[in-house]
């Protein structure tokens, strides 16, 4: 039997899909309302929150493998308590919980965050940690920190896996998250900076995580990103595709502090999280490239799927999604 948090995700409910059409037997928490997501008829739903010990525990009864996706993912200043608490309290506890219950397998989606994403003078690999001079971003501190309980759990005799993604790609809701992008192009966005990133599939993602799962691993992190690409080529293709103007206005450093500083402001009123953040713009503007070379020697027959067919493909799902 198998549990995963954070099913209503971009990537828990990838991986529902997944996990489903290989014919396993899979459990899922929810906190208010079963989420709709197609195509995985038999899960078995349990109400439930990482962060209720008690009826996360109770989650876990007859459970061999953990897939930890849930988390809080904001760039905005506002939302630190409850990134700690989720992230960081919250994987505690399923540490925990795996731990009493005699889970055998844990796998935590963390993030290329938790390896201090803001290093411009080498490709970020597994061996990097978040420090205070490498990330601009309480997010990526959270996200480390959570690694932390991962390792800790290690200690104690869990087995354990950790995946670190970079930007992803998927069909998810688009009013916020990565998939925030794929509005933005479709809104015809104007502004594009000359920063670099990585992008990765969500299809690409849970199969490699499931792939880790089953295997004799331990130990280890794994950095998932098919591609590196500058931002104005991704949101180019992206609005190409959708047969949008692609941004033309670059985002120079010092229109870019002007438009987060009023964004701030603007939130600070309305209550809605802000369009850009301090820590946004510094990460839009970096150039930064990952090394996925350890995964491809792990699992040799592994491909990442290529950046335009994934793009095609999620514009085309999303525009059946939101009857564009």
């Amino acid at each position: 039997m198998i549990l995963v948090t954070g099913a209503s995700g971009l990537v828990g409910s990838h991986l529902l899909q997944q996990l489903i059409q290989a014919g396993q037997s899979v459990k899922a928490l929810y906190r208010n309302t079963i989420p709709t997501i197609n195509n995985i008829e038999g899960v078995e739903w349990i109400k439930g929150d990482i962060l209720d010990v008690v009826a996360l525990e109770e989650s876990m009864d007859q459970v061999d493998q953990v897939y930890h996706c849930a988390a809080v993912v904001s760039f905005n200043p506002a939302k630190k308590a409850a990134m700690q608490h989720t992230n960081i309290e919250g994987t505690a506890n399923v540490v925990n919980a795996c731990i009493n219950k005699g889970v055998k397998r844990l796998l935590f989606v963390s993030s290329v965050a938790a390896l201090g994403r803001i290093r411009e003078d080498k490709p970020i690999d597994e061996t990097m940690n978040w420090t205070p001079e490498t990330s601009n971003s309480e997010y990526g501190k959270t996200k480390y920190l959570s690694e932390m309980e991962v390792w800790r759990g290690m200690s104690e005799g869990l087995s354990v896996v950790v995946v670190n993604p970079v930007i992803i790609l998927g069909n998810g809701d688009w009013e916020g998250g990565s998939s925030g992008i794929f509005k933005s192009a479709y809104n015809e966005f104007p502004w594009y900076t000359e920063g670099m990133s990585g992008f990765v599939d969500v299809k690409d993602v849970v199969k490699a995580m499931v792939l880790l799962m089953d295997s004799s691993i331990n130990g280890e992190r794994f950095i998932l990103s098919g591609h590196n690409a500058y931002y104005k080529d991704i949101f180019g293709l992206i609005a190409t595709t959708f047969h949008k103007k692609p941004p033309h206005k670059k985002v120079t450093p010092l229109l870019a502090a002007i438009v987060w500083r009023l964004e701030a402001i603007k939130a600070f009123f309305s209550g809605k999280d802000p369009l850009l953040t301090k820590e946004t713009a510094k990460t839009a503007r970096a150039k930064v490239s990952f090394n996925n070379s350890k995964l491809l020697k792990a699992f040799p027959d592994f491909t990442y799927t290529p950046l335009s067919e994934s793009i095609h493909r999620i514009c085309g799902e999303l525009k059946q999604k939101y009857q564009l």
